[in-house]
């Protein structure tokens, strides 16, 4: 059958996978409200007229490590992808850690101090805003799988 990441970075899916995940950052933000949702649309409207595409290419180089950070979820409902979907959604905080590893690992091995500092500042709200995130993500992914 193959693993989770082989399923969402095959070449003929890839790059729907990475627009369905943009997109799924994209309504994420526009959601947010409040003082903290004005900083998050601030910040992420910056890094959009900065570095145009850097969203989507920053989703396609994590995808493999995500896919894999999600593996044992996938593996537990049988690969199946009604299964899989329920199962993240219904347990959107072991998702959100899961997938936060993978982002704590890499600012764990960033080089640039202000990268390091930034994400720092960033990781304490991160959990709620992935947890919250995560249906969405289910149901991003599900038609892949």
């Amino acid at each position: 059958m193959g693993s989770l990441a082989d399923k969402l970075t095959a070449p003929e899916v890839r790059r729907d996978v990475v627009m369905a995940c943009c997109d799924l950052v994209e309504s994420e933000v526009d959601g947010k409200r409040g003082f903290s949702g004005a900083a998050i649309k601030l910040g992420y409207k910056a890094v959009k007229a900065l570095k145009p595409g850097f969203v989507g290419g920053a989703v396609n180089g994590l995808l493999p490590e995500f896919a894999d950070a999600m593996q044992p979820l996938f593996d537990k409902n049988d690969e199946d992808a009604d299964k899989f979907a329920s199962y993240i959604t219904a347990n959107a905080a072991e998702t959100a850690d899961l997938l936060l590893q993978v982002t704590d690992g890499k600012a764990d091995r960033a080089k640039n101090a202000t990268i390091k500092k930034t994400y720092g500042k960033l990781r304490g709200s991160a959990k709620d805003n992935v947890q919250a995130a995560v249906p969405g993500l289910a149901k991003a992914l599900k038609p892949f799988l």
